[in-house]
């Protein structure tokens, strides 16, 4: 997990993103909270709550109350607002920066932080890339593709195919995020993301032929740097003696960086084509969260038979 986000790095990462003053102040700031926080209750004195380890944000609305205090009142409260714990001040709209607050914020060694976009927006964009960088994260041995636009994790034991499969489900024209290993981190409460690690980005190991580069082979369209992942495909070997699902009634999920994500488990067998398999286990789940469930149908129809040939056998005993 990790535990805070230089400044500096969200600097270089949000070009909206300018500095007005205390540049030499950026690499000793880390911020530890996703949050972006607007001191409006503290311009008017109140400090009961103030949390200062976010990134504190003046919109026309905090900027327009201040310029109505005076000179006094200012200068107490932005050394308030000044703590050892906040990482910047930031000023959305290119508003003027009181004077007050430009000396406040130099004297104790924080940066100010300038963007010409509106408050809202400048609060998404900072609070969306913060918890991305601030998420949950973990590793997973696995094999992350896009099928169908949408994000299937393969999994399995070693030597199951995971990265033959997958290449051949590149070599369909669907798109590689993470082979071996896969970096996962939650997004929110209903999303968790794969990536690549760094090292390992657009390449493959397949076994015999040793490491290719994805991108390098079928073109950039063949890769992606994250997905959500939307489903969880177990891959085992075959055994004879196990128990298949072999209806579809049978759902389980596989918990991710705390996030619920569906399962389903696939045989593999010499003799079957598991990029087939894969891309129709796709495009059933899909089917299935838009509302048609082709095992549903078939419970349906097995229930109408029974209790028409329940009925025709009833008709056959009156007539006896």
């Amino acid at each position: 997990m990790t535990n805070a986000v230089k400044l500096r790095n969200l600097i270089r990462d949000n070009k909206i993103v300018h500095v007005v003053q205390g540049k030499q102040y950026i690499n000793n700031k880390e911020i530890v909270v996703s949050d972006i926080y607007r001191p409006g209750l503290e311009l008017t004195g109140y400090f009961d709550f103030y949390p200062r380890q976010r990134i504190q944000l003046l919109g026309r609305t905090e900027i327009s109350y201040a310029a109505r205090l005076d000179h006094d009142s200012l200068v107490q409260v932005f050394k308030k607002l000044c703590t050892p714990d906040t990482p910047c001040f930031f000023v959305s709209r290119s508003l003027r920066i009181p004077p007050e607050l430009a000396q406040a914020a130099d004297e104790a060694e924080i940066p100010i932080l300038s963007s010409p976009e509106s408050t809202t927006y400048v609060s998404s964009i900072l609070t969306e890339y913060l918890r991305e960088r601030l998420a949950v994260r973990d590793t997973i041995h696995g094999v992350l593709v896009e099928v169908k636009g949408m994000g299937v994790l393969l999994t399995g034991d070693s030597g199951v195919g995971k990265s033959e499969t997958a290449l051949g489900l590149i070599h369909r024209g669907h798109r590689l995020i993470a082979d071996d290993r896969v970096d996962v981190y939650q997004k929110d409460v209903e999303t968790v993301m794969g990536e690549a690690p760094e090292i390992l980005k657009h390449l493959m190991e397949i076994r015999g032929i040793g490491i290719i580069d994805v991108m390098d082979l079928f073109g950039v369209g063949a890769v992606k740097n994250r997905e959500s992942i939307q489903l969880v495909i177990k891959l085992v070997n075959w055994d004879k003696k196990a128990n298949y699902d072999r209806l579809g009634f049978e759902e389980s999920k596989r918990d991710i960086c705390n996030v619920e994500v569906p399962q389903i488990t696939i045989p593999v067998k010499v003799g079957r084509n598991m990029e087939d398999i894969i891309e129709i286990a796709t495009m059933n789940f899909r089917a299935k969260r838009s509302g048609y469930n082709a095992t549903k149908t078939f419970d349906s129809n097995l229930t109408k038979l029974i209790k028409k040939n329940s009925q025709a056998d009833t008709a056959k005993d009156k007539n006896k």
